[in-house]
């Protein structure tokens, strides 16, 4: 397990610019939903991204996290996103 303002605190001490949302789907600290916008990913494709905070999450990636959904953004990408509409 790994709480949110420890994953927080690694996920900054990598991307300090970084807007970052975290979601403990489960309750138990250990499956995570994540949305992070940093300028660290320009240029980078998703994978190379999602290779940037894997190695930011470090050992926390075998064993603490047992299930994470990922999505990332550069702050341009974010911007530009299309927003979901109230039904």
């Amino acid at each position: 397990m790994i709480s949110r303002e420890e994953l927080r605190a690694l996920l900054l001490a990598a991307f300090p610019d970084a807007e970052i949302d975290l979601e403990d789907m489960t309750g138990q600290q250990d499956h995570y939903a994540m949305s992070i916008v940093t300028s660290a990913f320009e240029g980078k494709a998703p994978l190379e991204q999602h290779q940037l905070v894997y190695g930011a999450l470090g050992n926390a990636m075998f064993g603490p996290i047992h299930a994470m959904t990922l999505r990332t953004f550069t702050p341009a990408a974010w911007r530009g996103r299309p927003r979901e509409t109230p039904s």
